[in-house]
């Protein structure tokens, strides 16, 4: 099994990225064995996305569908690889011609998902630079710590988007904090958008010559535990997750249409709805704001092939499926947080599809287990990638018998390299990425997720995982959502708390809670029922889907 971590020389003018990448010493151990991942030293993946169709023939297919406005749902409209190469060479000039700036400088992208904004990040990578793509949701002081931890000084921001980013043009000197000395903002008529200014220039532009090792992208993390921390990957990871998750799982091919949720600022929705579907000359769909029927009608109108989303989204869906035709859909993929078992059921029940599980990070830029079709097994999330190895150890990093508890470790041609951040040491040991969650594996090499690392509940000397007791409780017909978490106990250390959110017509009350304690303890061990119920509106979510249960501990701190 061949590894290296050995860089390519950089093409960057501005060497910030590459100079704070972590010490080598704390790098994860590479895998460029597979031929799939082994690129020539200098390669853009921007070019190789969109570029290479073009080059080979295929201009004419189309790249993204989207709509003029998604506010009033404007007129719907398509973009070729040609018209989408076009649009990114003009990016690109007025990256460095209007903007002066030059490969290696940060760029900050603001937007939600849009033909426009996808645009922004391929012109942004295609021109060298390295981009920021940032979650559309987030706050000025959010927008502010990312500013100031990635160094920028640009950006391309929708102009539906630009309150917030305004705020970051003001230096804060008392936290000594970068600010912005250039916003453009795209979806705009005005003289100094960017369109206008994409018209004021050749549309004939050179891509940087960049290495496979120059950092292109700086992921920050969604915030499921409110520390938000940037990752950053290079030109040749961003073609890594394509060249293994959507060839060996999903199979793609030309003819996929992909839709979903995920924000392409989100590694998960970069991935899923922007370079894998560009990757492989296919096309998708990216419109904003959808709800679990404006999703279902995205399928129906468009003839997806494949959707990505998370299990929340599906299980709604799944009680109005049948209103819409989906028998285009090979491969709707699930991600972003553990998938219960109840939900893929539920799924499969109401139309008849099997879902495609998967367990990725934006430390590992995408996923690296999972399983399709007839490889899905029940209860798990299915085997490791090809091109990825991966392994249950315990606390002294030591691998445990098939079966047996313990701490996911991953290896591959992509992993965790922290922007100049402290963590790196806590995720990364012995050469393997630990993302933090406790699997089961078995003989055949099927991974099981248990729970994460620090959601194992110890209860009077039981170990329970909460996601174990959630897929317990989603079984029951009145539960809409739930989240469970250990909260401290005199007695027993821990007690099981159960966060739960009914489906209309049902009452929050005594009775309701003592219905779900008894209906738990009939579907698992009795030990694992949730002591204690809280009723919600809603649970807290990042923008991504994410649960945030340090959030459900903050409620029950506070009360």
């Amino acid at each position: 099994m061949s590894s290296s971590n050995t860089l390519a020389p950089s093409s960057h003018t501005d060497s910030f990225a590459r100079d704070r990448l972590p010490p080598m010493a704390q790098w994860p151990e590479f895998l460029f064995d597979t031929p799939e991942v082994q690129y020539p030293e200098q390669i853009n993946c921007a070019v190789e996305l969109v570029d290479r169709h073009v080059r080979e023939g295929r201009g004419d297919r189309i790249a993204l569908h989207g709509v003029s406005d998604f506010n009033t749902g404007g007129g719907d409209f398509s973009w070729t690889y040609a018209q989408l190469q076009d649009k990114t060479d003009r990016i690109v000039q007025v990256l460095t011609q209007d903007m002066g700036l030059v490969s290696g400088n940060r760029v900050l992208l603001r937007g939600g998902n849009s033909p426009m904004m996808a645009a922004c990040l391929l012109g942004a990578l295609k021109a060298g630079m390295v981009a920021v793509p940032t979650m559309p949701l987030l706050r000025a002081g959010e927008l502010a710590q990312i500013i100031d931890k990635a160094q920028v000084s640009a950006a391309l921001c929708d102009s539906l988007l630009h309150e917030e980013l305004g705020h970051c043009m003001t230096p804060d000197h008392s936290a000594h904090q970068a600010c912005l000395k250039q916003v453009v903002h795209f979806r705009s008529d005005a003289d100094e958008g960017l369109e206008q200014r994409m018209q004021r220039v050749s549309g004939v532009s050179v891509p940087h010559p960049t290495s496979r090792d120059d950092v292109c992208l700086i992921a920050f993390t969604s915030g499921t535990t409110g520390k938000p921390k940037g990752t950053m990957h290079f030109h040749r990871d961003v073609l890594a997750m394509c060249d293994l998750f959507p060839r060996h799982i999903l199979r793609m091919t030309a003819a996929d249409v992909v839709c979903g949720t995920p924000p392409i600022a989100f590694t998960f929705g970069l991935g899923g709805l922007l370079a894998f579907p560009l990757r492989y000359g296919a096309s998708t769909v990216l419109l904003e704001k959808h709800t679990p029927e404006t999703l279902l009608q995205t399928i129906a109108k468009y003839r997806a092939t494949q959707c990505y989303t998370a299990p929340t989204m599906y299980r709604q869906m799944a009680a109005i499926a049948s209103n819409f035709d989906l028998s285009s859909l090979k491969h709707p993929v699930s991600a972003g947080e553990a998938l219960p078992d109840a939900t893929r059921q539920l799924w499969k029940r109401a139309t008849g599809i099997e879902m495609t599980d998967g367990i990725g990070g934006t430390e590992v830029i995408h996923i690296y287990i999972s399983s399709a079709g007839n490889q899905v097994r029940p209860g798990s999330i299915g085997q490791v990638v090809p091109g990825y190895v991966a392994q249950i150890v315990d606390d002294n990093m030591q691998p445990v018998p098939p079966g047996t508890v313990g701490r996911l470790a991953v290896r591959g041609p992509t992993g965790c390299r922290y922007l100049d951040d402290p963590r790196q040491q806590d995720y990364v040991k012995d050469g393997w990425n630990l993302p933090g969650d406790t699997f089961i594996m078995d003989a055949d090499g099927y991974f099981s997720y248990q729970a994460r690392n620090d959601d194992m509940i110890i209860s009077a000397g039981y170990n329970i995982a909460g996601p174990d007791v959630e897929g317990a409780l989603l079984q029951h017909p009145a539960v809409a959502e739930c989240g469970v978490v250990g909260m401290p106990d005199e007695d027993r250390g821990h007690i099981v708390q159960a966060y739960v959110v009914l489906k209309p017509g049902h009452v929050p009350d005594a009775g309701m809670e003592k219905a779900l304690q008894e209906h738990v303890k009939q579907t698992i061990a009795p030990f694992k029922y949730p002591r204690k119920i809280v009723f919600l509106d809603a649970l807290p979510r990042t923008e991504t889907g994410k649960l945030q249960r340090f959030k459900l501990r903050q409620i029950s701190v506070k009360k």
